[in-house]
């Protein structure tokens, strides 16, 4: 019987693509802009893995790691005294203005390191030496600064290249590989008493601080410590991104449009499987009261559209998927729109398409259990 119900599916190709067809449309676009909606939030913490602190401390009335007010200086020492920090340094991070070969102006995202130990350093090294980086006017930067500094230069800028930083000479001595940032500025890395000759003078110059703890101490109960010792805000690197998130949840629009556009393709999703399977069920009523006729039970005439249309789910599906992943491949090297395709992500897309097929079934499956076996004799 159930092999019966496949060959009564595929047998009407029409209904058929039109059901796979809306499947895959809606797979693709809950998957896909499920998606770029994570790649953007991850752009929005990756200030934080460019870094890769244990424990951040920032001025009491920061939401976000993407906002920054200045701290005084000798708030670092405050820091460093509290019981449980192995050593915590200064970091300076600033929006500045640099200055390309064309002269044009770019705005860079400035992050100024501690010059003894260089915490925070970038993640990957491309090319270069970051111990440069102790030497007066030098700077590492990453591949997005290679490829907005070199407008106006007949080859890509490298390492020995000087530009300005805000109408200040620095020396290219490497370049880094970092993750995006969520404004898009390309990262330059210096010294951080470098970072303070590049930055406008201002009272309070000092960003954020970088804390260790001592090995076998749990990095939330000295984040903890610092917070009460201090009355600054002190987070680990998990509760910052958590913090960072639910900031962009609830003061940006971007969750509600990306949230619009997933519940839109659910939408398609039920609409056009819906309508197409019960057209589908009520021109095949004669051969379903035929088979009731004979002794099958509605029970197993559910089961039979059950069968279909998780039959015709799984295959939307997958090309949905599929369809989600070639995208994926064509635009991570480019890097835009962001992209990351999480194992939630699937999850969540197979549970709308449960639902979908689900209900799609169900009008058929009422349909059925009201028909009448008598309908095959009727003319």
């Amino acid at each position: 019987m159930f092999h019966l119900a496949l060959k009564m599916l595929m047998g009407d190709r029409a209904k058929y693509i039109m059901l796979v067809g809306g499947l895959t449309f809606a797979t693709l676009l809950m998957t896909q802009q499920n998606a770029v909606f994570q790649g953007l939030l991850s752009w929005t913490t990756s200030h934080l893995r460019n870094m890769r602190a244990a424990i951040w401390v920032v001025e009491a009335h920061v939401e976000s790691a993407n906002e920054t007010k200045p701290l005084r200086d000798t708030d670092v020492n405050r820091v460093r005294s509290v019981t449980g920090v192995d050593f915590a340094v200064p970091l300076f991070q600033g929006i500045l203005r640099a200055k390309t070969a064309s002269g044009a102006d770019k705005q860079v995202m400035l992050i100024g390191l501690h010059g003894a130990t260089l915490f925070g350093r970038p993640p990957q090294m491309l090319a270069g030496d970051l111990a440069l980086l102790r030497l007066p006017n030098t700077v590492v930067i990453d591949e997005l600064g290679v490829q907005r500094l070199s407008q106006g230069r007949s080859k890509p800028i490298a390492i020995g290249d000087t530009f300005e930083i805000n109408d200040r000479e620095a020396r290219i001595v490497g370049i880094c590989r970092t993750e995006r940032h969520f404004f898009g500025y390309p990262y330059v890395f210096s010294s951080y008493d470098q970072a303070l000759q590049f930055a406008p003078r201002q009272r309070k110059m000092l960003s954020a601080i970088l804390v260790q703890p001592k090995p076998g101490l749990d990095a939330t109960e000295v984040a903890r410590r610092i917070g009460e010792e201090t009355g600054m805000r002190a987070f680990t690197s998990d509760e910052f991104t958590q913090v960072t998130v639910d900031y962009i949840w609830k003061t940006t629009g971007i969750p509600i449009s990306f949230l619009t556009t997933i519940i839109l393709g659910f939408i398609v999703g039920v609409a056009v499987s819906g309508q197409t399977f019960y057209s589908f069920v009520l021109e095949n009523l004669r051969h379903l009261g035929a088979l009731k006729a004979m002794g099958a039970s509605t029970w197993l005439l559910a089961r039979m559209l059950l069968l279909q249309a998780f039959t015709v789910g799984l295959i939307g599906y997958g090309m949905g998927l599929g369809l989600t992943a070639l995208f994926g491949f064509l635009v991570l090297p480019v890097g835009q729109p962001p992209f990351l395709l999480q194992p939630s992500s699937l999850l969540l897309t197979g549970g709308a398409l449960i639902v979908i097929c689900s209900f799609a079934a169900l009008l058929g499956i009422i349909k059925v259990a009201r028909l009448e076996p008598a309908i095959v004799f009727r003319g």
